[in-house]
């Protein structure tokens, strides 16, 4: 998969796992909404490496990679195409 939209929806799903009955689209700050703390913000790191089996970087863990379902999309397009992949 190279396409940031492929990897959307196992994301959105995990997100939606533990807000049940709330709608969610990509483009949703989840960190605006509320839904992420400390624990949470964590989990999803965990949530994307091991789903996607990527570690990654120190400097993509950062706030806006994982800030939308959009953006975490993109994040595994850049690790796993090695960085080639725009940063937004």
């Amino acid at each position: 998969m190279t396409d940031p939209t492929d990897y959307r929806a196992p994301i959105r799903e995990f997100i939606l796992n533990r807000f049940p009955g709330f709608e969610l689209r990509d483009e949703d700050d989840i960190f605006a909404l509320g839904f992420v703390n400390s624990l949470f913000a964590m989990e999803l790191v965990m949530f994307v490496e091991k789903t996607f089996q990527i570690k990654v970087p120190n400097n993509e863990i950062r706030l806006d990679s994982f800030r939308t379902v959009e953006r975490m999309g993109d994040l595994v397009v850049r690790v796993t195409s090695g960085g080639r992949a725009p940063v937004l």
